[in-house]
């Protein structure tokens, strides 16, 4: 479980997009985070609580 993350971060989820990518780019947060897929572009918006239990880890820090 991830506790701290920021704009930019590259995240590793526990769940597949359906394109096969589980890796997703922090766009937005707030107490929704938007989220993008890297390996599609798809835009997902998922409330503060469900991704902090989705997401397994941070593979590359973005802005500080």
């Amino acid at each position: 479980m991830i506790e701290v993350f920021n704009l930019g971060d590259i995240v590793e989820m526990k769940k597949q997009h359906p394109c096969g990518s589980s890796q997703f780019e922090i766009i937005r947060v707030g107490a929704d985070i938007k989220i993008k897929c890297t390996g599609c572009g798809r835009i997902v918006m998922i409330p503060r609580g469900k991704f902090k239990k989705e997401a397994k880890k941070i593979v590359v820090n973005g802005e500080v």
